[in-house]
């Protein structure tokens, strides 16, 4: 008895030294960067890390889809491709060459404010990977048959992406109807219709603008000594010309949401209906995104989540339902998005949705959720600087889109210290039927046909 109870009384100790640790703010390691910026613009973050031979180069182009000439979205996405062809003195897919033959790799990806390409290399490899970034940044051949075969790749992504899967038309048009003046109403991967109609001289006019030093951020994570990076970057980069073209910038303004608007969509290959709200969110630089963030993770993440224990689990409305804090450098979104389950309507699926959110706006979040939501971010940041690619990766999001490379330090913290209020706020705040827009995604047999009298008013024919 009394060993059980020593027992007891020992389990209860652990047990709260235990939860005092989980409560405490998590500290992640400093990022140790340093910075300069060359003459001719470019700007230049390196952090020495001797753990493994290897390092990480991310070139960070101030540009994305929202930069994209009007009617001619997909450039930004094109030009991530044609960035991989040949320059002036690199055959056609010769970065392939300098990274994967040696045991590395590379890749790029486009989004609506930045294109980024990178390379992990065995760090003897370093100097030939700046001389190759130099180079395609300087003397890329932009010609017709680069463009014409890129973009026949850019348009069969589309066919596969967007046209192909079930439910590709439907993330497609929550983009592309969410805005109605910022140009993120153009999403990334473009159109068919608006490659089609591009022409050379439009693709060589967007790389001028927007490919130069003044508008990239270079990047170098790994083995490296710090005096022979500089003496290479100065050697490969610091001749290359700053243009006299100006660098635009997106102006335009996203308005404030004034009322609910609802949008029918239509597919012909619809297995399961789909139900989207958006509500319009502030940039990812507002002091409300830790708190977005940290709701979407309570909403959705795991099975534990709300969307999952109500929608899923126990009132089987929905096959899948999930919350995403889509944030961006202008303004944002925060998507609501459920699939419907046979035998139900997407009625029922909104109304379900709508529930969780008023949950949301008129109740705090508890503890457990809290906690859950920091574990999560915690564990998800912890993993991304394991490697020279994430660390490089982190460092680029709070240089280029955050503006101040040292919210790499400090941004867990931010999201550490949101509290039930906070998520409630903002729940408030942003998740209104003023500022939501409702898509329902339906079958094609689903549209309504037009009647005879809708014929006669228009002046046409029905059979």
């Amino acid at each position: 008895m009394r060993r059980s109870l020593l027992l007891i009384i020992s389990c209860c100790v652990v047990l709260l030294g235990t939860l005092a640790v989980a409560n405490a703010q998590t500290k992640l390691p400093q990022v140790k960067f340093r910075e300069r910026t060359l003459a001719n613009g470019l700007r230049v973050l390196s952090v020495m890390d001797k753990s493994s031979p290897t390092v990480a180069i991310n070139v960070w182009y101030h540009v994305g889809s929202k930069d994209d000439p009007d009617q001619r979205s997909g450039f930004a996405h094109l030009f991530e491709h044609i960035m991989f062809k040949s320059t002036k003195n690199m055959k056609a897919e010769m970065m392939d060459r300098l990274t994967e033959d040696v045991g590395g790799n590379n890749n790029a990806f486009t989004q609506d404010d930045v294109t980024v390409y990178y390379e992990v290399v065995p760090s003897n490899y370093l100097e030939t990977l700046l001389w190759a970034e130099a180079e395609r940044l300087s003397s890329l051949t932009v010609d017709d048959e680069n463009f014409k075969s890129e973009r026949a790749v850019v348009q069969e992504e589309y066919r596969q992406s967007v046209l192909a899967p079930p439910n590709g038309r439907f993330f497609y048009v929550l983009d592309q109807k969410s805005f109605t003046a910022h140009p993120y109403k153009r999403p990334t991967i473009g159109s068919i219709e608006d490659l089609d109609a591009a022409t050379v001289e439009n693709v060589i006019k967007f790389h001028d603008t927007y490919y130069r030093p003044d508008n990239a951020t270079l990047i170098v994570v790994g083995d490296f000594d710090p005096k022979q990076l500089d003496a290479w970057v100065d050697k490969y980069f610091a001749s290359i010309a700053k243009p006299r073209l100006p660098l635009p910038r997106v102006q335009v303004t996203e308005p404030a949401r004034t009322g609910e608007k609802r949008f029918m969509e239509y597919a012909p290959n619809v297995p399961l209906k789909g139900v989207g709200i958006t509500y319009l969110v502030p940039s990812e630089k507002s002091e409300d995104a830790a708190s977005l963030m940290m709701a979407a993770i309570i909403l959705s993440q795991g099975r534990s989540s709300r969307f999952y224990q109500s929608l899923v689990y126990q009132q089987q409305v929905a096959q899948s339902a999930s919350a995403r804090d889509d944030l961006r450098e202008d303004a944002g979104l925060f998507d609501l998005v459920a699939f419907v389950a046979n035998g139900k309507k997407p009625e029922d699926a909104e109304s379900s949705l709508r529930a969780e959110i008023k949950k949301l706006q008129d109740t705090p979040v508890s503890a457990a959720e809290l906690e859950k939501a920091r574990n999560l971010i915690v564990t998800s940041q912890l993993r991304q600087r394991e490697t020279n690619l994430g660390r490089g990766q982190a460092l680029g999001r709070a240089a280029v889109l955050l503006g101040d490379p040292n919210r790499v330090n400090t941004d867990l913290e931010q999201l550490q210290a949101v509290t039930a209020a906070d998520v409630q706020r903002v729940a408030k705040k942003y998740f209104t039927d003023e500022n939501a827009y409702v898509f329902y995604y339906l079958p094609e047999s689903a549209r309504p046909k037009p009647s005879t009298m809708d014929g006669q008013a228009k002046g046409g024919q029905t059979k």
